[in-house]
């Protein structure tokens, strides 16, 4: 039986930090600024006095939340004069202050108060701060508030009966923190104010109204903290949070989860197969003149094994005709040459050529980013635009470093001293019926011809060499074909090699790349959330 091992708060910040890394420039700006201010205040927070719960209290003006704090721990530690309705700082309230004075520090919580005895007997290690208003008029008073509430570990929301259902409350700082609903807790404070058969009704609404803010099964706690009704109830709870050990660990979890959840998805997309990658690479070499090249291969050998080959009487016409290689700059005397310093003589891509190119990588890139979102597509889009960029001149470079066949055949050796003895024979014959004519005219004594069952043996020279010149002319005409287009396959097949490696090198690799950064992001992200 398998199991799956549980996914911890160690595992989702190491996928946040991919997501941020496989995200760059991918990214909107806000979402990024808000993934790097959560991996540090994560890691920050995970450095600092773990042993520790930071408990904020929050409220409007007027909420009664530096009263109610004085009435949970039982002495007057934090401001409440008239003249003075709201609190201007952050203020802390300890009872074990072995370090808590680094974490105090990294919160900028300079007024500190420590206490002896704890506000609950498992609340020890509990650092309770009293925060400004967080509707003060006093803009630095509100940065405050909003601050710490992205930085303790839980959070204690105190409203009163008349503002309770406050929009602004709602929408701009309970709704935002509806994923820390495991370490947020909603307090009912002067309930005192209220009829008593009136109390529940507003607690029911309270709480339906919070649970409309995104955190079901709110816990409300109706106190006073001017009776202490409620008091007791509310030191209990917020003992449970301290003494649990978890707050810490959920409201950094909870902060993953709700900048996870803002984090686009990048979409799903197949890796191309390698059918699709031969595609582009034998459109790339058609294109970049793989055929023309392959072709001119063939013809060149044609030629030369026709001047090697065929009947010396003729064959020299053949050498008249310039080689198709060397008219492209690929000929054998450039054997030997670096082609990094030169381009080949091959005119430059054609209009089609060109929108070839782009037209298959293009094609290429969007089948293999169907699936992905708009903004990952853009961007691997511009890869491959990088790609067709470049690849003009690195496929010309390809072509021209492509080592090509120019050896000729060994049967050229023999076909040549044949051809050369057939057309000596021929000479011969020649010479010799011209010899038996002309001698007696210039007064030299005639000598007979010889003959072979009726045929002179000078003919049979002439007609001998000629015929075998003929045959051998047509043989080697069938043997060079052959081998031309043996050696046009082989030399497309090369060529379309060196054009496959500048493909991958210069096209295919950095769009599979940014394919697999799109999935480890995909990946990472899932895991995050």
């Amino acid at each position: 039986m398998s199991s799956k091992r549980k996914v911890g708060l160690d595992d989702r910040l190491a996928a946040l930090a991919t997501v941020r890394a496989t995200g760059e420039g991918r990214l909107p700006d806000a979402i990024a600024r808000q993934l790097d201010a959560v991996l540090t205040h994560v890691t920050e927070r995970r450095k600092r006095s773990p042993e520790h719960t930071v408990i904020g209290v929050f409220g409007a003006t007027g909420s009664g939340k530096s009263s109610l704090v004085n009435a949970l721990v039982g002495q007057d530690v934090a401001t409440t004069h008239v003249r003075r309705p709201t609190t201007s700082e952050a203020h802390s309230v300890s009872w074990d202050p072995n370090g808590a004075s680094e974490l105090l520090d990294w919160l900028q919580v300079r007024k500190r108060t420590v206490l002896d005895d704890p506000l609950d007997p498992r609340a020890s290690t509990l650092l309770l701060l009293d925060l400004p208003d967080f509707d003060s008029i006093e803009r630095a008073n509100r940065d405050i508030a909003e601050r710490l509430a992205g930085q303790v570990d839980a959070l204690m929301w105190v409203v009163d009966p008349q503002k309770y259902a406050d929009e602004v409350l709602h929408a701009q700082f309970i709704a935002p923190h509806a994923k820390h609903s495991a370490v947020t807790l909603i307090v009912l404070n002067q309930i005192d104010l209220l009829p008593a058969d009136q109390v529940n009704p507003v607690v029911d609404s309270l709480r339906g109204i919070v649970e409309r803010d995104g955190i079901p099964g709110a816990r409300v706690i109706p106190v006073s903290a001017r009776t202490g009704a409620g008091i007791p109830q509310l030191r209990t709870a917020l003992g449970d949070l301290t003494a649990a050990k978890k707050a810490r660990e959920a409201r950094l979890a909870a902060d993953v989860t709700t900048v996870a959840a803002t984090v686009p998805d990048a979409g799903s997309a197949k890796r191309p197969t390698a059918r699709d990658t031969n595609a582009l690479i034998a459109s790339l070499g058609t294109a970049a003149g793989a055929d023309v090249v392959a072709n001119a291969v063939a013809r060149s050998y044609r030629k030369r094994a026709g001047q090697a080959t065929g009947w010396p009487v003729v064959s020299w016409v053949l050498r008249l005709r310039p080689d198709p290689l060397a008219r492209l700059g690929l000929g054998p005397s450039r054997r030997g040459d670096d082609p990094a310093f030169h381009r080949t003589s091959m005119p430059a891509l054609s209009a089609g050529a060109a929108a070839q190119v782009s037209l298959s990588v293009r094609g290429y890139t969007d089948a293999a980013t169907e699936g992905l979102t708009d903004t990952w597509r853009t961007g691997i889009r511009t890869t491959a635009d990088q790609a067709i960029a470049e690849l003009p001149a690195q496929l010309d470079l390809a072509i021209a470093s492509t080592p090509l066949p120019a050896k000729g055949s060994w049967w050229w050796v023999i076909f040549g001293i044949l051809q050369w003895i057939s057309a000596l024979a021929a000479l011969v014959g020649i010479g010799w019926l011209l010899g038996a004519a002309l001698l007696p005219s210039v007064g030299l004594p005639a000598f007979e011809v010889p003959k072979v069952e009726g045929w002179a043996v000078p003919t049979l020279f002439i007609a001998g060499g000629v015929a075998l010149g003929i045959l051998l002319g047509l043989l080697g005409g069938v043997l060079a074909a052959a081998t031309s287009a043996g050696r046009r396959r082989s030399t497309r097949k090369r060529l379309l090699g060196s054009v496959g490696a500048v493909v991958t090198q210069t096209a295919v690799t950095p769009i599979l790349t940014e394919l697999d950064r799109a999935r480890d992001y995909s990946a990472a992200l899932t895991l995050a959330r």
